[in-house]
């Protein structure tokens, strides 16, 4: 069956109408891009591998890492996470190696019971090392439908976005002796598992079991290397936010930000960490 040379240029128009929308909303394949290594079937898949799914319940939690590694890049994945009473699950989203001098990136969403807000951790791990913890609350509910959360990483600075909106800035600060991650390359993980001994009102509120099986929802991953060309330009590579990014991140941080380890006075008496007094 052939077409005809009006019909041609009409259908070569849709198809690259698609491909360009694809280039933002269609999400890597889980199947392909991951290994299900923790719940057996507690992770499922949806949609060819488009969509995936953890669960947990009193028996265990669930898991997944990516058969990549991954050296500065940008990655992205949209969540939806467990709906109802919630208290006592985190939902961990994050990039990590191997080892006892490990790096990592953290996105972890801890649990609540129903009607009250969750809760965003995140942290900056290098050399082992984390204790740079920031949380916030999210200015919708995210049980409800999927949202984009994103981390960019540079040699410069790693920056946390939520639906592209910037909530956090971490900047390399070698220069004071502080260690940042840019040697190790790290794996893609998430895992929905118990931590009912510190995750809500610091262990006060239990998992409630008969509420089991909780379940998160993801789709629509992207990851996206950065490339040599990229790493020799200096503006790219220093460039962090512009001018409307710098105003959402000062928003999120005045209206959301619950704590910052910036500000803990009671946990650093003796003054705040290098990182904290430069920036």
């Amino acid at each position: 069956m052939g077409f005809s040379h009006y019909e041609l240029p009409k259908m070569l128009f849709i198809f690259l109408v698609f491909m360009n929308s694809c280039m933002f909303s269609c999400g890597g394949n889980f199947i392909q891009e991951f290994d299900f290594n923790w719940g057996g079937n507690k992770v499922k898949i949806f949609n060819g591998g488009q969509i995936l799914s953890l669960s947990m319940d009193k028996l265990s939690g669930s898991g997944f890492q990516s058969k990549k590694e991954y050296l500065f890049g940008r990655i992205d994945m949209q969540l939806k996470l467990v709906t109802g009473n919630s208290a006592g699950t985190v939902t961990s989203y994050y990039l990590s190696s191997k080892g006892p001098t490990h790096d990592e990136i953290d996105f972890e969403f801890l649990g609540n019971v129903s009607g009250e807000p969750y809760i965003l951790h995140t942290n900056v791990f290098s050399q082992g090392k984390g204790d740079k913890e920031q949380q916030f609350y999210l200015w919708f509910d995210p049980t409800k439908n999927f949202h984009t959360y994103s981390i960019i990483w540079k040699p410069q600075h790693i920056i946390f976005l939520v639906d592209n909106t910037p909530i956090r800035v971490f900047k390399n600060a070698e220069s004071l002796g502080v260690p940042f991650p840019k040697n190790q390359p790290m794996k893609i993980y998430s895992s929905l598992w118990n931590a009912d001994d510190w995750a809500t009102r610091g262990g006060l509120v239990k998992t409630d079991w008969s509420k089991a099986p909780f379940t998160a929802y993801y789709r629509n991953f992207h990851a996206q290397k950065f490339n040599k060309s990229q790493f020799l330009d200096a503006k790219w590579q220093n460039q962090e936010l512009d001018a409307n990014g710098r105003r959402r991140l000062r928003w999120v941080q005045r209206n959301y930000m619950i704590y910052n380890y910036c500000t803990d006075y009671k946990r650093f008496p003796q003054g705040f960490p290098l990182e904290c007094r430069k920036f």
